[in-house]
């Protein structure tokens, strides 16, 4: 991914970080410090990723119920009754600290589309999920970028 980047010019190095920023399988996590070991501008780099990890929370927010129906076709199809471990130790999580704690904790250890669905399928407001969502995502973004540039200056990676 970093070579996609780094090959990458102008503009289009944002745009590929968006888009892997909104890939489900990627967090601010890995795509802030991609973005800035490949030399790209901090503030831009955090507010490209924070931008295309919050358009899948928003996405998931906005076509819930349509993604719940074929989520729910599909495991029927598949024959799939129990909840998959991600599921589950999101679940402990919503028990134990709320929408809050799973907003704030999700970048962390499952990511936030998986945190966003688990919410919405318990029962949470759409907008609330969606408000505490892009609190969690705006607080790590803070953090990674920070942490990314320090971090790497530091170590004499940048």
């Amino acid at each position: 991914m970093l070579e996609w980047i780094q090959q990458a010019d102008g503009i289009w190095k944002y745009i590929l970080l968006f888009l892997l920023a909104a890939a489900p399988w990627l967090d601010i996590f890995a795509v802030i410090p991609l973005g800035i070991v490949a030399n790209m501008q901090p503030v831009a780099v955090a507010v490209t990723g924070f931008s295309g990890n919050f358009l899948m929370t928003l996405l998931i927010g906005i076509f819930y119920d349509q993604f719940q129906s074929w989520r729910e076709k599909r495991r029927l199809k598949k024959g799939i009754i129990v909840p998959s471990k991600k599921e589950n130790s999101a679940r402990q999580v919503w028990d134990r600290y709320g929408l809050p704690g799973l907003a704030l904790l999700a970048p962390l250890i499952f990511g936030t589309d998986i945190a966003t669905l688990l919410a919405l399928s318990l029962g949470s407001s759409r907008v609330r999920v969606i408000q505490w969502m892009a609190v969690s995502l705006a607080l790590w973004t803070v953090v990674m970028t920070l942490g990314s540039v320090y971090g790497f200056s530091f170590m004499k990676w940048i």
